[in-house]
């Protein structure tokens, strides 16, 4: 760990957090938001070189999030991102090669070895004996970086994060997170149920007191969204991270990969059998996770920006400056998430694209889409100027 980023977040200057959801392929709808978002900064700050970890002082993500989180905290411009995705988007999400992927040992299977290459690039990491390829604690990462995945064996959520002062970094611990390989822990907060075998990780390596988890997918947790956890970690005083709130002291923009409600009008109580739940309990229960932290985001943020949630709650922004519920306002929010219905396409002037291409998080086929939904929702919604005074 470095110093410069203990200094950052230690400074006084009000905090910045992105968060990014989990989604599959679906992630390329955050990149072509969050391209957008660094080109509005590039022009405000007048750097044309300005990347997101420049602005955002902590990063986090779940599953393909934790991609796109890692990849700007490791000083990634969006458009070597966008092409990591474009380029690496079968081999993360092609169902076709789910058996091919049991050929390999786990670290030198393709995915893997794309993770290594680009995190050990991007943080200009030297391998070694003792260190192959970068880990969490890399003095390369420029910001605060928090991933989330689902530990199988304790079956519960683990959001791991670079802060120095967390309990399971400290350096003289044989089991410190920091010790452990980032591509590893990325390639496990994606490792989704039938896409991937679980990851397994070793802490305290090579020591008598060596043990192992088995984590699989981040966002098969109630944290698919990861804002409000975010803001927890941020202030809880567990997480020792302690910045003051306030909508004039932090700023947490949440990054969604589209809202896709699987409706069915003409559901018939006899279809609700034991296969129909296993089918869509686990999107239902995410679905209703993600729009509930969001929920909790606009009420108690000052919210500057974001979609209808639905009918009665709507969208909860705050405009004229009046309060829009009646707790103390604890940070600038901002919300983006195209929604992917007929309706919500044809908004943006996509009536030709069928929305159902969209909704599968494995549609790699549907690559061009969505970077045209993306770049077509931000060019609409996404500015910088919701951010206020914190550009």
């Amino acid at each position: 760990m470095h110093q410069a980023l203990i200094d950052r977040m230690q400074s006084d200057a009000p905090k910045k957090i992105l968060a990014c959801d989990g989604g599959g392929i679906r992630g390329l709808l955050s990149v072509e938001m969050l391209a957008k978002l660094e080109s509005d900064l590039r022009v405000a700050r007048g750097k044309s070189g300005l990347v997101l970890a420049d602005f955002f002082d902590f990063v986090c993500g779940t599953s393909t999030g934790a991609m796109i989180a890692a990849c700007i905290a490791a000083g990634m411009s969006m458009g070597e991102i966008r092409k990591f995705y474009v380029d690496s988007g079968a081999q993360m999400f092609d169902k076709a090669s789910i058996f091919k992927r049991l050929q390999y040992k786990y670290d030198k299977e393709p995915l893997a070895l794309t993770l290594q290459h680009a995190l050990d690039k991007a943080l200009k990491h030297r391998t070694s004996r003792d260190v192959p390829h970068a880990t969490l604690g890399s003095t390369g990462l420029r910001s605060l970086l928090m991933m989330v995945m689902r530990n199988h064996s304790t079956d519960s959520p683990w959001p791991v994060c670079n802060n120095p002062r967390a309990r399971y970094n400290q350096p003289q611990r044989k089991d410190c997170n920091l010790h452990l390989p980032l591509w590893q822990l990325l390639r496990a907060s994606t490792a989704a149920p039938t896409f991937f075998p679980p990851e397994v990780v070793r802490f305290a390596p090579d020591t008598p007191d060596e043990y192992q988890f088995i984590f699989v997918d981040g966002g098969v947790t109630t944290y698919n969204n990861p804002a409000f956890l975010a803001f927890q970690m941020a202030t809880a005083a567990p997480y020792a991270i302690d910045w003051p709130t306030g909508q004039d002291r932090m700023l947490i923009v949440s990054v969604g990969t589209g809202s896709a409600a699987d409706a069915r009008p003409d559901l018939e109580a006899g279809d609700m059998n034991l296969i129909h739940h296993a089918t869509t309990l686990p999107g239902a229960l995410m679905n209703a996770a993600s729009a509930g932290w969001d929920m909790a985001c606009r009420t108690l943020g000052a919210c500057r920006f974001g979609g209808e949630i639905d009918r009665e709650f709507r969208h909860m922004m705050m405009v004229d400056e009046r309060m829009n519920s009646t707790c103390p306002k604890l940070f600038t929010y901002v919300r983006y998430n195209p929604e992917l219905t007929r309706d919500g396409l044809a908004a943006l002037g996509l009536e030709k694209i069928d929305p159902d291409k969209l909704h599968k998080l494995d549609s790699v086929e549907a690559i061009p889409e969505l970077q045209l939904l993306g770049s077509a929702y931000a060019g609409r919604h996404v500015t910088a100027a919701h951010f206020g005074a914190f550009v």
